[in-house]
């Protein structure tokens, strides 16, 4: 049986603070995450190698900003005069179990994949950009295109070493820590710290990244998956996988009308749906369908990316969908063309694939399909590139416009998720508002869950506080709509998103957050202004 206490340790190793690095040459590279929030400034930088010397840097600084890849789109790994931590050097692998892995936080998902592909396992639930830090997902509760079908980080992670600000370690394994009577006892070396959970009541939604979790018997390991480094570091994490990797398939579907899209990927929700619930072999298992809109194939169009990557998007098109489908293990890439191919056939047998491209048919949209069979790496890689070329061309436009226009510009852009049978009155919302202020926008995102990401490409200041203004308006209306403003890249330092917590939770809700911190971390030395003012 669980229970609230939990005992810290002292770290493991001989007491050691790393040397912090001061130059400014060195210190240029570390001022800007995947935000272009702007202000960045760092005291220094230190690379710790041990938990013991995380531990010495957390008691000797005052001010400790834990950064990864700095992959972030919120500002949260932007430093603010902090002394940054960079995990970089935490790297290393360390077991590999039947159906797990435990790793350091410094570890890329590039890294990780690659070591379970060589025992034939899988992480599934990763976002898009494998360069993220293991560390780094787990302090946002980081979710991606899979998580239709497989969850976020938070359900995956069965244990974490975390060094607290003072320097004492947490073991905390999943399922033996919960909170009594909505509190938890953690004994400290110099005291015992009491810590309340909130009472605010978080959305139910398939994603959620929006400060501290609470329920009433949470599990502690909940507190600091999604922290966003403000509440301790991570040194070690330990992650369910799946003990055999699935053959994939890439589909890459236009369609000339968005009503149509919509109705096609309700279908195949329904169907991966049925196929989960019956362990249907022959059933549609879908893991993700991924969406981009006009504007989003306007810019693969303008930036080249359609050509570069061999994918013709068809001139009428005015929304694509990029679909995964998983298929046994095992599977060749004769046999799902032997299936593609017998797909028209009214007398073929049921498989996945043949399943799938009788919908694509009856769709319409089955002449313009292309699709990237298990064992294809290349064609795959290209199918994947196109998607992520769309963000890609985003950011572009957004550091041309800070060099050449104003350096106040900052990234402009929003993380939203709702209930899926409401999907279709949000993005008429925001059809909407961007029309009504003239803004150049794109859409895309995971539609599968109901989570899309509107992003502004601003040509002025004016356009960045006019985008913030559509941002704060459209969080209101998710709010409404039962979801979440803030659904898998966190709240960093981003005003809007700081805001939108505020709109979620109340003010009261954000204030039993700084509750939270001020107990584990008094002196706010971690991760300060990152969530929520200082104090």
């Amino acid at each position: 049986m669980p229970g609230r206490c939990i005992r810290a340790r002292a770290p493991r190793g001989a007491p050691s603070v790393p040397p912090i690095t001061r130059d400014a040459d060195v210190l240029a590279s570390f001022l800007e995450d995947g935000a272009y929030f702007p202000g960045g400034h760092a005291a220094g930088i230190a690379t710790p190698a041990s938990e013991a010397e995380v531990a010495g840097l957390l008691r000797t600084a005052s001010s400790i900003l834990p950064i990864g890849a700095q992959s972030s789109l919120t500002g949260g790994a932007t430093p603010m005069g902090d002394v940054l931590l960079s995990t970089s050097r935490l790297n290393r692998i360390l077991e590999l179990g039947p159906d797990w892995v435990r790793v350091e936080p410094g570890v890329t998902l590039t890294d990780l994949d690659a070591a379970l592909a060589r025992a034939g396992k899988y992480y599934p639930p990763a976002p898009t950009f494998t360069g993220a830090f293991v560390g780094g997902i787990v302090a946002t509760n980081a979710a991606g295109a899979s998580t239709f079908k497989y969850g976020t980080t938070r359900d995956w992670v069965r244990a974490l070493t975390v060094v607290l600000p003072n320097g004492d370690v947490l073991d905390v394994e999943r399922g033996t820590t919960s909170a009594v009577d909505g509190r938890f006892e953690i004994v400290l070396s110099d005291r015992t710290a009491h810590l309340r959970v909130p009472q605010y009541r978080m959305p139910r939604v398939p994603k959620l990244s929006a400060g501290y979790f609470a329920a009433p018997d949470m599990d502690l390991i909940d507190l600091f998956i999604g922290s966003e480094g403000t509440l301790g570091v991570i040194t070690e994490v330990t992650l369910r996988v799946l003990p055999a990797r699935p053959a994939m398939c890439l589909a890459f579907v236009p369609f000339a009308d968005r009503d149509a899209a919509l109705a096609f990927v309700t279908r195949l929700r329904k169907a991966a749906s049925d196929t989960w619930r019956r362990a249907d072999p022959h059933g549609l298992d879908v893991a993700a369908i991924e969406h981009m809109d006009a504007r989003c194939l306007a810019l693969l169009r303008e930036d080249g990316a359609d050509r570069l990557n061999g994918v013709a998007i068809p001139d009428r098109a005015v929304i694509a969908l990029l679909i995964t489908l998983e298929l046994p293990p095992g599977t060749s890439s004769a046999q799902a063309f032997d299936e593609i191919g017998r797909a028209r056939d009214p007398y073929a047998p049921d498989s996945p694939l043949v399943r799938l491209c009788r919908a694509l048919d009856e769709a319409g949209v089955l002449d313009t399909v292309e699709i990237a069979v298990p064992g294809d790496l290349a064609r795959a890689a290209q199918l994947l590139a196109l998607r992520e070329a769309v963000p890609a061309g985003v950011n572009a436009r957004v550091g041309r416009a800070k060099q050449t226009i104003d350096a106040r510009i900052a990234k402009t852009a929003a993380d939203m998720i709702v209930p899926f049978d409401r999907l279709e009155a949000l993005l008429t919302v925001y059809d909407a508002e961007f029309l009504r202020r003239g803004l150049d926008a794109a859409v895309w995102g995971h539609i599968s869950d109901g989570n899309l990401h509107p992003n502004v490409m601003p040509r002025s200041m004016a356009d960045v506080e006019s985008g913030k203004a559509a941002i704060l308006m459209f969080g209101r209306e998710v709010i409404r709509l039962g979801g979440s403003p803030l659904a898998e890249h966190g709240v960093g330092r981003n005003p809007v998103k700081q805001q939108l917590l505020v709109e979620l939770y109340g003010q009261d809700g954000v204030n039993a957050m700084r509750e939270v911190k001020r107990t584990l971390d008094p002196d706010f030395k971690l991760a300060p202004g990152v969530l929520f003012a200082e104090r």
